[in-house]
């Protein structure tokens, strides 16, 4: 049985690979594989070595894309946008497809918006006790949560839609005042508790039953959080709430103390 020859051979002679759907160059008419369809890939000369030739009911396609000049036997169509590319340029991103759905990362505020918005605002981070109002609070947490989000540490495996920033004042007699960090609004306060000190290169001795427990405190009541219960749940906490882009505490406490004092000394 005669087997069935479709498609044409490159015709770079130490190539010679034979492609379904081969490429036709505008310069020299030539027939070549993908690797060679680029003038500079098969030395063209410009000089037009044979005539096309079309045969009844069939013709090219040529790329929509820009400038593009590449053209395909078969025609290859955006299912979104519903025009004609190249191979090069078939998928969405590579023809900057206007029925391309963004992923919500790529929808934020881009980092010089952000910082000539905190230039106008001049807000600065932390939220310092006595402020009144939640209007106040809330205002003041977004334009903090702007700039956490450029300096952040944090899990970077956490997703996008499941990060909460901070302020986190770290102990007293720590090298640094504070830093900002985000955690996963999955997590238990403990576990927070946990990231912080792997991060920050903090001592914890949490599991070490008569030494000083590192907690995490609200910095407006200064209570310390219960290390079992989410940081998802402090949010709707209607008594003391978290805020994202708002500020938290890291200190040390005796077994028996629930409740940190003087919160407003860490951010003077």
């Amino acid at each position: 049985m005669a087997e069935l020859e479709i498609g044409q051979q490159c015709e770079v002679q130490h190539c010679r690979q034979l492609d379904f759907l081969p490429f036709v160059c505008d310069g020299c008419s030539g027939i070549y594989c993908l690797e060679h369809r680029g003038k500079d890939a098969h030395d063209c000369s410009g000089v037009c070595l044979r005539k096309p030739v079309k045969s009844e009911g069939t013709s090219s396609y040529k790329c929509t894309y820009k400038s593009c000049k590449a053209k395909e036997l078969l025609p290859v169509i955006c299912s979104h946008c519903e025009k004609h590319f190249c191979l090069s340029h078939r998928h969405q991103s590579d023809h900057n497809c206007e029925k391309q759905e963004l992923p919500i990362s790529h929808l934020a505020v881009s980092r010089q918006v952000v910082k000539e918005s905190l230039a106008r605002d001049a807000v600065p981070v932390p939220l310092k006790k006595g402020r009144k109002g939640a209007k106040n609070d809330a205002t003041a947490a977004k334009v903090a949560l702007m700039k956490m989000k450029l300096h952040a540490v944090g899990d970077k495996s956490i997703p996008q839609s499941e990060r909460l920033y901070f302020q986190v004042f770290l102990p007293k007699g720590s090298k640094e005042k504070s830093r900002s960090m985000f955690f996963c609004s999955k997590w238990s306060i403990g576990k927070m508790v946990d990231k912080a000190a792997s991060l920050l290169n903090l001592r914890n001795d949490n599991n070490i039953l008569t030494a000083k427990k590192l907690r995490l405190c609200h910095s407006e009541s200064g209570n310390a959080l219960p290390m079992g219960q989410t940081l998802e749940l402090w949010l709707t906490n209607n008594d003391s709430p978290l805020i994202n882009g708002g500020t938290i505490i890291l200190e040390y406490l005796d077994n028996d103390c629930m409740k940190l004092e003087n919160t407003n000394s860490y951010m003077e």
